[in-house]
């Protein structure tokens, strides 16, 4: 943002190093959270009369901790396998310092510890997004048993958003991270990281409170207010 406010696309070293473990941190915490999030939603729909019990102040508290820690930890380990090399060149071909990019600059042709990271990410990304299917399953089974249609389309239209933000973040996050490096094109891989990166993170107002009726009526009163 401040190298396009100032029309500028430089970034010193150390700007690049904390871009990068601020950004896998966040994207990871994001991703995260839209995993705690399948299951509040399990326990919401499926065990209701539970929920005040299951999903209190200090699970909440519990979960958040651990979606830092999870964000931390693994944001450490990439920062740490992308930087452990020398770059051959210092043009980095995105909008940001992507890991990707970065690391067709490397002087060597195989760095061990950031395809471990790499390999370690996929493998948690595709469990979380197991186990977020897995809880959806369960949901929509519930849903289905529902007798009212109007409830049926409550719960429909309150876990569909967030499992179409969980499938775009997570497909197109390994499509750029797990590609050939050769095989595909600058721009289309340029739309990839623009999606994972900012589209899917924008959508998440809508699946966390633009559908609450509070937030609608806050900002109906508000741009009622700047029109009138």
């Amino acid at each position: 943002m401040f190298n396009s406010l100032l029309n500028t696309r430089h970034i010193s070293y150390s700007g690049c190093v904390a871009q990068v473990f601020f950004f896998i941190f966040f994207i990871t915490s994001d991703f995260c959270i839209l995993t705690v999030m399948a299951y509040d939603r399990y326990v919401a729909i499926c065990n209701p009369l539970c929920y005040e019990m299951v999903i209190n102040q200090q699970a909440c508290t519990e979960m958040l901790a651990g979606v830092w820690m999870a964000g931390f930890l693994y944001s450490g380990m990439h920062t740490t396998g992308t930087f452990a090399t020398h770059f051959c060149s210092n043009i980095v071909n995105q909008f940001f310092c992507d890991i990707p990019q970065l690391m067709k600059l490397t002087c060597s042709d195989l760095n061990l510890i950031e395809m471990t990271t790499i390999g370690i990410g996929v493998v948690l990304g595709l469990g979380c997004f197991l186990y977020i299917l897995v809880t959806y399953v369960h949901i929509f089974t519930t849903v289905l048993r529902l007798p009212s249609a109007k409830g049926r389309q409550k719960a429909f239209s309150t876990c569909i958003p967030h499992l179409i933000v969980c499938s775009t973040f997570l497909f197109t996050g390994c499509a750029v991270y797990l590609k050939p490096a050769s095989n595909t094109p600058l721009w289309l891989e340029s739309i990839f990281t623009v999606v994972y990166s900012l589209v899917a993170p924008m959508l998440n107002p809508v699946i966390y409170s633009i559908r609450n009726k509070e937030i609608k009526k806050s900002m109906s009163k508000v741009l009622g207010c700047r029109l009138s």
